[in-house]
């Protein structure tokens, strides 16, 4: 017997949810300069929804691990319909004009989104990896210990190369045995594949289009957060000392799954 009464063990909205603890990390200056709450709040709310991004991603590649494609798929609906709604936080944040972020900007000092360990996961599942990312953080932290296992790990469109061929599809060695930390280049060969399965396999076909849309998601987030810096703060450097703007838009117009994007002139 523990000796707690039953009450003491009952579970309610706030324990489960930990509402006492989630309201504590908010921690704006002592003078609360207004608007720092929101801005606060919304990073915050990021950070949750990409560990809820590499939560379904990485039940995605499991699922097609397994060969279960309709599971596959609905995953990745729900992964685009987050990023949907990342995109429309950002209307939220637009409401905080410069010269109210400008209030509590100097408090920000070297941090930066920049740092964000969690997007840069997402990048590396999506096979956009970067060893800088990695050497950022210190060896042996929480953000360093995850970006060195998923450096080493397959990405979701090797899981994807393996699901073809557990198929039956006959891909190139090359892709198959691909270094995973290597960028994810054109192939004309899984082009080829891929124009056979638009062709006759419908159920396969609707699983890349899956993949497109995922693609085209995470290239909308990054324009409309390219916008929403430079609305705030121009072309200055961000934080940190990041390239603000210059950098947010070296990163457009760059396919996670080129093969995907080329096969639509061929078919």
């Amino acid at each position: 017997m523990s000796g707690r009464s039953p009450a003491s063990e009952a579970v309610t909205y706030g324990r489960y949810l930990r509402i006492d603890d989630l309201l504590s990390l908010q921690s704006p200056r002592p003078e609360i300069e207004h608007d720092e709450m929101l801005f606060i709040v919304i990073h915050q709310v990021y950070e949750l929804w990409f560990k809820v991004l590499l939560h379904e991603l990485d039940y995605c590649c499991v699922r097609l691990a397994q060969g279960d494609d309709a599971r596959a798929r609905h995953t990745l609906k729900r992964v685009l319909t987050i990023l949907k709604v990342l995109v429309a936080q950002l209307d939220v944040l637009e409401t905080m004009t410069p010269t109210e972020f400008l209030t509590f900007r100097e408090r920000l000092e070297s941090a930066s989104g920049f740092q964000s360990d969690q997007f840069r996961q997402l990048e590396f599942v999506l096979g956009r990896k970067v060893r800088a990312s990695v050497e950022r953080f210190e060896p042996g932290s929480r953000a360093r210990t995850e970006l060195e296992r998923r450096w080493d790990a397959p990405t979701l469109w090797d899981h994807f190369l393996a699901y073809l061929k557990g198929l039956g599809y006959e891909l190139p060695v090359r892709a198959l045995e691909r270094d995973v930390t290597a960028p994810i280049e054109p192939d004309p060969e899984i082009q080829d594949v891929l124009l056979r399965i638009y062709r006759d396999d419908p159920a396969t076909a609707e699983l890349c289009e899956r993949l497109v849309d995922l693609d085209e998601g995470i290239q909308e987030w990054r324009y409309r957060h390219l916008k929403m810096v430079e609305r705030t703060i121009g072309s200055k450097a961000g934080t940190g000392g990041s390239a603000g703007s210059k950098y947010l838009g070296s990163t457009l117009h760059r396919p996670l799954f080129p093969d995907l994007w080329e096969i639509r002139s061929r078919l």
